[in-house]
């Protein structure tokens, strides 16, 4: 069976997909990542950027994989679909950026609010207001996209926005959904992943 990796956004916390995980077939292997330095997570002098994140999933990537991954963490996931196509089997992005211009497409900035929730977290998360654009194009992986109506960091033209450069990519919109859409809408987001992963 293909082994899911679940990518948290910048709140780096191995549980945020636990909720969704816990729903889907209990016979897929599947790995929670956190990130060292973010959120609440403990620092790792290893990890200072997104370059070490990128490398540290990489690592677990030694066969074909299904990526499901929010936020930050669909930066991450995008950059490995550019890099691996052969690697990875599916991709599931959930309210990102997927290197994408952000402000253009409405977002609000995230980084004060993250600041005052997360204090401690490594200074590298919040020096940059965007991610560098990417060739999204060039992703060969079937993608679903799942957005909330009601998010200001990720909103809903960023999704059609990625819908319509990826080649094989279905947008679903959660009504009322946030950007912690995939905890506070665990079942719907679950019954999606599960049938795009199949």
């Amino acid at each position: 069976m293909t082994k899911i990796l679940f990518l948290p956004g910048a709140g780096g916390s191995p549980d945020f997909w636990k909720p969704v995980g816990s729903l889907l077939p209990t016979q897929r292997p599947k790995h929670y990542f956190g990130w060292p330095g973010l959120g609440n997570q403990p620092y790792d002098p290893a990890i200072t950027g997104l370059d070490d994140l990128v490398a540290l999933v990489a690592g677990h990537m030694d066969e074909p994989v299904d990526l499901v991954a929010q936020s930050m963490g669909g930066v991450i996931a995008t950059r490995l679909a550019l890099a691996f196509p052969e690697r990875v089997r599916r991709l599931v992005l959930t309210v990102t950026s997927g290197g994408v211009d952000m402000a253009g497409l409405g977002a609000s900035d995230w980084r004060a609010d993250y600041r005052k929730s997360f204090p401690k977290a490594a200074e590298w998360i919040t020096a940059s207001s965007s991610s560098p654009s990417l060739p999204v194009e060039r992703i060969v992986a079937p993608t679903l996209l799942i957005w909330g109506d009601a998010d200001p960091i990720s909103p809903v033209p960023v999704g059609r926005h990625l819908e319509s450069r990826l080649g094989n990519a279905h947008l679903h919109v959660v009504p009322g959904g946030d950007h912690d859409l995939a905890q506070t809408h665990a079942e719907l987001v679950a019954s999606l992943i599960a049938r795009h992963l199949g």
